[in-house]
């Protein structure tokens, strides 16, 4: 399922907080933000001297009794709570009852006592509840159960009840006030109305956040549910989703806004987990920001936001000199599945994760793209080494192939087409043994090479021969305008690269 980043995509779902028990929530996902609400009643006219609390008298019918359910009590350690209102009813009639109210005092005609909290189903003919709508109440107590217990006269009730359903629970006490709130002391004006509405919980700005399913730092993920994390660290906590196929939905779409709001002459921007080498406190993969931009990746701990920044990169690489690895079932390192590896240009090996398949697949074309840019910019690129004791220079050029000549008169010594290179073989030290195709004598002349950054030298190599595969590709070529512009294409993959080059690398 795709989605356009400028479409608004809505839903309810469960919302868990730090501690605090899951409640129900309503996602907002914009172009820019993804807004989290939650549902709370309020005043939307007239000038109440409490905002939160409400009081209402209603008086009992013949059929129907209040006109309203409740689930809880005290003895169940859990808030009583309004499961149902029945329509045409007085509960409804009144305007000022909704369901997830918690009633926080009842004041009956039937007792004298005012300051008394009684059994609600043995109220007389008339009954005055002081109400605040419960927002975190656990989101089990606001739907109805299968047997909801309405409260009708005590002549018509059966006496049996669900154990979270019983208009005889004894209710509790305003838990902040133990002075009477009577009627009077509540306003009376027929302006005042209130109603239920989605109001704002918290708005996380989508540019440079990230989003993740996994528990921070382990490779446990949670079951239909992720968090979006904001460059400034708000979270949205824990989002509770009922299937897996709606989860990836959500996922897909916030990570789909979050990269089109990437800067336009970036290839790609974006948060990855990096595992750890060194285990430390048991933490094994750590959050990174990953930027591709123009011949170079950047590492951050953050998003860079200034141009300043930009300079503070933890490590920064130069594109054609280092080589990237998808990671297959065979390769994962552990329950992480979406992984893909950088070998650097010194040999080290860097495992980082992303949540979806689809973020690891525009990493992967971002990264080729990036290196064919870079390859078709610089169209060659010199390595010193060492041929037989004797200083010499390779030229990988994009047109001509393999160039060697002497360092101090820098007469070519010889030259092969990329064409002509039918293998290769390295000691994962230093040196490199070309094996090249004469064009007369067909015969294979070996060429072996020393240098200081052999890792280096093969991931460029590599890269030219990738750039100059994907040059003969009819579909690369048809989408190269395109792309450029997007600064996202479509490559020949890298292993179908390596096939066509024929070079060995050591790993």
């Amino acid at each position: 399922m795709s989605f356009d980043c400028s479409q608004i995509k809505t839903g309810i779902y469960l919302l868990q907080d730090g501690n605090e028990e899951p409640f129900s929530i309503r996602l907002h996902l914009a172009k820019d933000i993804l807004t989290i609400q939650e549902q709370d009643v309020i005043c939307v006219s007239g000038e109440p001297f409490y905002s939160s609390e409400r009081t209402v008298t209603i008086r009992r019918q013949t059929i129907g009794g209040f006109g309203l359910s409740i689930k809880g009590g005290a003895e169940h350690k859990i808030p009583v709570v309004i499961s149902k209102i029945s329509k045409e009813q007085k509960a409804e009639l009144s305007g000022l009852l909704f369901i997830g109210d918690g009633i926080l005092q009842v004041r009956c005609t039937s007792y004298s006592q005012s300051y008394s909290v009684q059994v609600l189903r043995n109220a007389g003919e008339e009954v005055t509840l002081t109400v605040s709508f419960l927002k975190r109440t656990p989101a089990f107590l606001k739907l109805p159960l299968c047997e909801d217990c309405t409260c009708v006269p005590s002549d018509q009730s059966s006496g049996t009840s669900s154990p979270l359903c019983d208009s005889g629970l004894h209710l509790n006490y305003h838990p902040n006030n133990t002075d009477t709130l009577s009627c009077s002391s509540w306003p009376t004006s027929p302006g005042l109305r209130w109603e239920k509405r989605w109001v704002d919980l918290r708005l996380i700005p989508l540019l440079h956040a990230r989003l993740s399913q996994y528990v921070p730092g382990s490779d446990i993920c949670r079951q239909n549910a992720f968090q979006v994390i904001a460059v400034d660290g708000v979270c949205s906590g824990i989002i509770q989703c009922p299937s897996a196929e709606e989860c990836t939905d959500w996922l897909q779409a916030i990570a789909s806004n979050i990269s089109a709001l990437t800067k336009h002459n970036i290839i790609y921007m974006g948060w990855v987990d990096e595992k750890e080498q060194d285990l430390v406190q048991d933490r094994m993969y750590t959050p990174k920001f990953l930027a591709l931009r123009g011949s170079s990746l950047f590492k951050f701990s953050a998003p860079p936001v200034t141009t300043w920044d930009w300079t503070r990169a933890e490590q920064s690489f130069t594109v054609y000199e280092i080589m990237c690895k998808i990671l297959k079932d065979g390769d994962l390192l552990d329950k992480r599945r979406q992984c893909f590896s950088l070998q650097t240009d010194t040999g080290e090996d860097v495992v980082f994760s992303v949540e979806l398949e689809s973020e690891l697949l525009l990493w992967e074309k971002a990264f080729q793209m990036a290196t064919f840019f870079e390859v078709e910019r610089i169209q060659c690129k010199t390595y010193a080494c060492i041929m037989e004791s004797h200083l010499m220079g390779l030229t990988i050029d994009f047109s001509m192939g393999f160039v060697c000549f002497d360092a101090a008169s820098k007469a070519v010594l010889w030259r092969y087409k990329f064409s002509q290179l039918k293998g290769s073989s390295d000691d994962g030290k230093s040196k490199i043994k070309f094996l090249f195709q004469n064009q007369d004598t067909k015969l294979i002349e070996a060429k072996e090479l020393e240098f200081s950054n052999l890792f280096a030298v093969l991931h460029c190599i590599h890269a030219f021969f990738a750039a100059k595969v994907a040059c003969l590709d009819p579909m690369f070529v048809g989408s190269q305008n395109a792309a450029t512009a997007n600064a996202v294409g479509t490559l020949t993959s890298v292993t179908s690269m390596t096939q066509a080059s024929k070079l060995k690398y050591s790993s």
